[in-house]
């Protein structure tokens, strides 16, 4: 589905991903934007590049559609993530409830898939979240940061293989390695505090490596890295990120670059 330029709503989280969408959505000539905002997670800030937004309490699925209802939108982005523990203070609203009730496993691909055809119901259709974005997918090859040796460039690909399958089976798509050895997959913590647990055990040059599920659904859970990324993992003892090529999106990406290069942090692409 084309994008509709005349109007687009967003879903958004935290980070820096929801302003980098609407700087590049302008850029391609949308002409409005409005936004679905979560009370903290969304940056406050975001209101004046936009213009509609409403601010929501994780849970509160009919009250959100209402608004891109009244809004007229019939396309809508998810753009940034809600924190874990957030999704544990979730207070579902009675449709939401009901969507909950009809799934028989709870993960992102179920649950933001569901989320999809309940808005889908009132004729307002999901984007791939890498609308706009195209060009902070990188190829493959060397991203940022200080060049590596081969034997970093193997932990990186057997990394890779762990990661491929953890995503599989719906653990995380996240791991740290060091010299051949599995140090931490990412659950339901999240990709910082995998990097964390993992970069502690490795004590200094450990790799991490985020990729795509198998048969990745772009409209949502799409492997986003950014500066803040880059500060986790060099303060964690991870100085290797390897992400899969033309499935994940580099945000911030000039910032990114500079604080690869002061942090002796390298970021390649399999």
């Amino acid at each position: 589905m084309s994008p509709d330029l005349s109007s687009i709503a967003l879903i958004a989280g935290n980070g820096i991903y929801p302003e980098t969408f609407v700087k590049a959505a302008r850029r391609a000539g949308v002409q409005r934007l409005v936004v679905a905002a979560f009370v903290n997670e969304t940056k406050p800030e975001l209101a004046e590049m936009v213009d509609a937004i409403e601010w929501f309490r994780v849970g509160q699925l009919s009250k959100m559609i209402s608004f891109f209802v009244r809004q007229g939108v019939k396309q809508t982005v998810m753009v940034g993530q809600i924190a874990p523990k957030n999704l544990f203070d979730l207070r579902p609203d009675l449709r939401l409830l009901m969507m909950l009730a009809r799934l028989k496993q709870r993960n992102a691909e179920t649950l933001f898939g569901a989320i999809s055809d309940e808005m889908t119901k009132d004729g307002i259709h999901l984007l791939p979240a890498t609308t706009f974005l195209e060009d902070l997918m990188p190829a493959r090859g060397h991203v940022a940061g200080p060049a590596i040796k081969k034997r970093r460039w193997e932990d990186a690909d057997y990394g890779f293989t762990i990661a491929k399958e953890s995503s599989r089976l719906d653990i995380g798509q996240t791991v740290v390695v060091k010299n051949g050895t599995v140090l931490a997959v990412e659950a339901f913590e999240g990709t910082n505090e995998a990097v964390k647990r993992g970069g502690a055990m490795g004590k200094g040059g450990a790799t991490m490596v985020k990729v795509s599920k198998p048969n990745q659904d772009m409209r949502f859970d799409v492997p986003v890295i950014g500066p803040d990324t880059i500060r986790t993992a060099a303060e964690a003892g991870v100085d290797l990120i390897a992400v899969e090529a033309g499935k994940t999106l580099l945000l911030g990406l000039e910032e990114l670059r500079q604080e690869c290069q002061q942090r002796k942090v390298s970021v390649i692409a399999l």
